[in-house]
């Protein structure tokens, strides 16, 4: 019988951004995949889906049926590891998995960055940090993404069987990499952009934590100093509506690309001149690392995910998040001095490849084997050989 994991998340679209090759390897390591979240996709290399009434307030009443849904689910199919992703997914999932770990069950949290971090509003530790320390009592390992988190577990003791760092979700930096100068002016001008456009990018959904104002106020503070700055914003959200007035307001609808949803940010990334992120929370974001593996300097807002990746004044820069006139500073010096750009991309390549694919899916497997138990493990392994050696 082949052993079983069930991947549980607040929405299903969480696995087809991040978790695909994880779900991958344990198909080919000849488990069965199951998924339990909120949403129809259709999804690879998944055995089963589950469709659950989850949502990310914890105030709402679905949550109360989603539990149901998910411990009866848990106690019929038997699974031999559950790997859990997101608050709200990740709670649920534990707590209707607690019978389940008496029978051996291995559960798994990854915390894509706690709510509770230094400089986070006191609401959000009186809330999030007792209900994730008592969850640690009911995980087999806690996963972090960021030294702060991984640190702050550690320090206040948190009671999982074991807490893991591993770096972030992976970047395929075969699929992520820098271009040559012809390809990357060919490419400029399949998108209608020429060599005097100062071309930015930021991949993030509109939101009031993405904070996009600070980036279009920085871009109107540009706007006679650096005529040909364009901005590319890839992403939809609440927001979308609101920043595009905000952009029309401040006379910079010109300079600015809403390019809405995309699937094609390997080919946006490497054209572009520098990447910017205004998020005011960041776990560890996958948005930068795929930029920072096309050689792309950063110009960010000072957070524990920004800070982990980016080399203050090596392969970006960090203001604060309110900081509109120096935001804007950075990236006038990055259009000024090409060459000081041009090497904090390429140390940004560097350093990239410390959270790639390859890297992040040794440490996830390694955690793993070391959580299966010893006849699945011997399974696994000699699947694995038997697919690949």
């Amino acid at each position: 019988m082949r052993p079983k994991i069930l991947f549980c998340a607040t929405v299903d679209y969480h696995f087809r951004a991040f978790h695909l090759p994880v779900m991958e390897w344990f198909q080919e390591m000849g488990w069965e995949v199951h998924v339990a979240a909120r949403g129809a996709l259709d999804l690879p290399y998944t055995d089963a889906k589950f469709d659950l009434p989850i949502h990310r307030s914890p105030l709402k009443r679905e949550n109360v049926s989603a539990y149901r849904m998910l411990k009866a689910i848990i106690d019929k199919e038997g699974y031999d590891m559950i790997h859990c992703h997101t608050p709200m997914g990740g709670a649920l999932a534990r707590l209707a998995a607690r019978e389940a770990r008496t029978k051996g069950t291995k559960v798994i949290y990854t915390a894509h960055g706690f709510h509770f971090f230094k400089g986070a509003p006191l609401l959000n530790w009186l809330l999030y940090y007792p209900v994730e320390r008592w969850l640690s009592a009911h995980t087999d390992c806690l996963v972090t993404i960021n030294e702060e988190d991984y640190g702050r577990a550690g320090r206040d003791k948190f009671k999982a069987g074991m807490i893991a760092h591993v770096h972030g979700v992976g970047v395929d930096t075969g699929w992520y990499a820098p271009i040559g100068e012809e390809e990357k002016t060919a490419r400029r001008e399949r998108f209608n952009y020429g060599p005097d456009h100062f071309l930015l990018i930021y991949a993030a959904e509109f939101n009031s934590n993405k904070n996009h104002r600070l980036l279009i106020y920085s871009i109107a503070k540009l706007k006679a100093k650096v005529p040909g700055a364009r901005l590319l914003l890839a992403g939809e959200g609440p927001l979308l509506n609101e920043c595009r007035a905000l952009a029309i307001q401040l006379g910079v609808a010109h300079m600015i690309e809403f390019l809405g949803y995309r699937d094609d940010l390997d080919e946006l990334y490497p054209m572009c001149d520098a990447a910017v992120a205004s998020s005011i929370r960041e776990g560890l974001p996958v948005n930068v690392m795929e930029a920072m593996a096309c050689g792309l300097p950063i110009v960010a807002t000072r957070n524990r995910g920004h800070n982990e990746l980016i080399d203050e004044g090596r392969t970006g820069f960090i203001v604060e998040a309110g900081d509109v006139e120096s935001f804007a500073s950075r990236l006038q010096l990055l259009y000024y001095f090409r060459d000081s750009r041009r090497r904090m991309g390429e140390r940004g390549a560097e350093r990239a490849r410390r959270y790639s694919l390859e890297q992040v899916m040794g440490e996830l497997g390694e955690m793993y084997l070391t959580l299966m138990s010893e006849v699945t493990r011997e399974e696994s392994e000699d699947q694995y050989r038997r697919a690949y050696l």
